[in-house]
């Protein structure tokens, strides 16, 4: 039997009286339930459901998943579902992967206007793109973006970024052709950096005025509209951060780039080390040292503090589509890129075949697929934990 790897889940439930003390009357209704949920996944609190093999019939009890995009053990199914559906809009072409980056004078502006800042971010994101891209000086066509929103570093602290995916190319203005990016080279990285800063201090201005965002503790002096156009000047007067790297070919790499993007949460249970005295020890990557692999530890009820940090709010999406990608016209933008790509259709075929929705292979005879055949509901008392009863989470 294999031992009991740590979960953060683990950090949460030894930790959750000391932690809900300190933190809970300040938490929002989202954090609260992401709590409550990842501190009842996969326990007798949701209910099981009974499994059969359908080769040996071998019956199993399984505890049942929370389910909330935030819970690090409820990702994979979501993810292989996710891009399975995705699979049939890959085209036959090198893909291109582009970050943007806030500057961290942001970042605790963000975590008090998640909503107002990260819908500007992913619009200053779309709106360069697509600009810079359209100019006949460096592309002239009408490309597809696929973004994610990231709002942590490696330490999990606030670093909020956004993920583009983008096909190395797009179509032309006169739709007759498709216009492919040169081979080490997509869009001018100074032009992106300068029209990025550009756009989301306009909007960001425009939201000020508007009376959209809030300002309390340490940026509270940002309520007075001169401190506020001085952050704007002093913003205005860096070079932002803009990763683009060189293309790489083929749906494959694409699809574990999306894997490793779309899906994630601000840290993987795999990353843990140790739950000693309080102290939460984990791994992380050092950038600044040339990705160095290296161990932080930290008290367990500040480790659940960043760790909620990065809640998204109720309803707000995550993963979004520009360009030709976008929701509103993708089928018949794809069905012309494949006219325009003769291969684009064979790509697509190969594709779903490989990113079918994967069936659990029944771990005693490993050869039947594992099928529910009974649900059993928990009690309503049980579904949230008691030390949560006391908090509003509606």
């Amino acid at each position: 039997m294999n031992p009991h790897r740590l979960e953060v889940a683990d950090v949460f439930r030894q930790h959750e009286q000391e932690f809900l003390q300190r933190w809970g009357p300040v938490l929002s209704p989202q954090q609260l339930r992401v709590f409550r949920d990842i501190c009842a996944c996969q326990t007798a609190a949701l209910g099981t459901r009974i499994e059969r093999c359908d080769n040996c019939s071998q019956e199993t009890e399984v505890f049942n998943s929370c389910r909330n995009r935030h819970c690090p053990k409820c990702q994979s199914a979501a993810r292989e579902k996710w891009l399975a559906s995705q699979s049939r809009d890959l085209l036959p072409v090198p893909y291109c992967h582009v970050v943007f980056t806030l500057p961290h004078d942001l970042a605790v502006l963000a975590l008090q206007n998640p909503q107002t800042i990260y819908g500007v971010l992913f619009r200053a994101v779309s709106e360069t793109l697509l600009t810079i891209a359209a100019d006949p000086r460096h592309l002239g066509a009408q490309i597809g973006v696929l973004a994610v929103l990231h709002t942590w570093n490696q330490q999990l602290l606030a670093h909020p970024h956004a993920h583009c995916v983008i096909p190395a190319g797009g179509i032309g203005p006169n739709k007759s052709r498709w216009i492919p990016c040169r081979k080490r080279f997509f869009l001018p990285l100074k032009v992106l950096r300068r029209m990025f800063r550009g756009k989301f201090l306009a909007f960001l201005t425009a939201a000020f005025r508007k009376r959209k965002l809030r300002f309390w503790g340490t940026i509270k002096q940002l309520r007075n509209p001169a401190e506020f156009d001085r952050l704007v000047r002093q913003l205005r007067r860096r070079n932002w951060v803009v990763h683009v790297r060189r293309p790489f070919h083929g749906p494959e790499h694409v699809i574990q780039y999306l894997a490793r993007y779309t899906h994630r949460v601000a840290i993987s249970n795999g990353r843990l080390i140790s739950l000693q005295n309080g102290q939460v020890t984990f791994q992380w990557r050092d950038s600044a040292d040339g990705n160095r692999q290296k161990l932080m530890t930290i008290d367990a009820v500040e480790f659940i503090r960043r760790f909620l940090l990065h809640v998204l709010p109720c309803g707000f999406v995550k993963i979004r589509h520009f360009g030709f990608l976008a929701n509103r016209n993708r089928r018949e933008a794809l069905a012309l890129c494949c006219t325009l790509l003769p291969a684009c259709g064979q790509q697509h075929a190969a594709a779903d075949l490989q990113l079918s929705a994967p069936e659990r292979k029944c771990p005693a005879c490993k050869i039947g697929i594992v099928r529910v055949i009974e649900s059993i509901p928990a009690a309503a008392s049980t579904h949230r934990p008691l030390a949560l009863a006391n908090f509003n989470t509606s």
